[in-house]
Parts: structure tokens; sequence; C-alpha cells
């Protein structure tokens, strides 16, 4: 059984104005890129999801590296909090086309509140880390923290995807 998709992103109006005349070419059917980006298939969600996560990640990671000397467990926090607020707001604008109907307050209360998890997670992770091998430096705290969000993130575009999709402006 086919399922049509949770969202139809509304086309832009077309610069096309009438046939083409003799030896002009019609419109030009979208490139992979442009398929990528307008698309609302479940795999082209998914693969926004990774380009967004992945730009997300490199902030935070670059924010970690940054602050680590202020102490792993701030540098992790507010790393997460610059690019949590980035992602959410890229998720809900590129990812899902959902600016329409999810404004920029729910977007970051709901895409915030899934985020949690994962601060959660890479904090006890550090903690543990620091523990176990407390000689561990900024680029292994980096690293760990970066699997983390791997993992997480995908629970993280399954409920955002359920979230963000199929219902009506709420703010």
């Amino acid at each position: 059984m086919t399922r049509p998709p949770l969202v139809r992103r509304r086309r832009a109006p077309t610069d096309v104005q009438g046939p083409a005349r003799s030896g002009e070419a019609g419109p030009r059917a979208p490139g992979p890129l442009q398929r990528l980006l307008d698309g609302d298939g479940l795999l082209l969600q998914l693969a926004r999801f990774a380009m967004t996560g992945g730009v997300a990640s490199t902030v935070q990671v670059l924010l970690f590296l940054l602050l680590a000397p202020s102490g792993a467990l701030v540098a992790n926090v507010v790393a997460w909090a610059g690019s949590t607020a980035l992602a959410n707001e890229l998720h809900r604008r590129r990812t899902f086309h959902a600016d329409d109907r999810v404004g920029r307050l729910t977007a970051q209360v709901e895409g915030g509140g899934l985020a949690l998890l994962g601060l959660g997670v890479t904090s006890g992770a550090l903690a543990l880390l620091a523990v176990v091998v407390p000689d561990a430096g900024s680029l292994v705290q980096a690293l760990l923290v970066l699997a983390i969000n791997a993992v997480v993130g995908l629970g993280r575009f399954l409920a955002l995807r359920w979230a963000f999709l199929g219902r009506p402006r709420t703010d």
C-alpha cells in the first residue's frame, strides 16, 4: 500500500510564460540538488536532517573546543544550546518545510525538549569518561559527544518528523 507524503510543499510559480518558441528550450526538470531541497519524501527529509545535523554538530564541536578550557560540562551545555537552536530552526524551515505550520517558538520548545535527551546522555558520558579516563583530552571528549549525537539524532529525526508534520500552525 502506498501512502501519500505527510507534507505537501507549495511550488513556487515558474517564470516561464507560454510555450517555448521554436529553437528555445522549454522549462527544465529540476536537478538532483533541487529535488533534494524541495522533496518531502522520507529519504529526502532524512538526507536534509543528516546534512543539518552535520552542520549543527560541526558548530557544536567547534564551540565545545573553544569553550573546553572552562570545563567540559560547561562547554558541552553552551555548545549544545547554540547548536540546538540552529538545528531546530533549520529543521523547521528546510528539513521538514514546516515554517508555514510550526512557529519559531514551538520549534525551539519541541526540538529543544527532544534535544535535552542528547544533552543528558552526552553530559553523563562526559562525566563517566572523566572518571574512567581522567586525562582524556578535548578531542576525545568532542568525538564522544559527536558519536552520541549521531545515535540520538536518529531518534530526534523520527520524533521531529512526527511533531512537525501534518498539523495546523500553533503560534
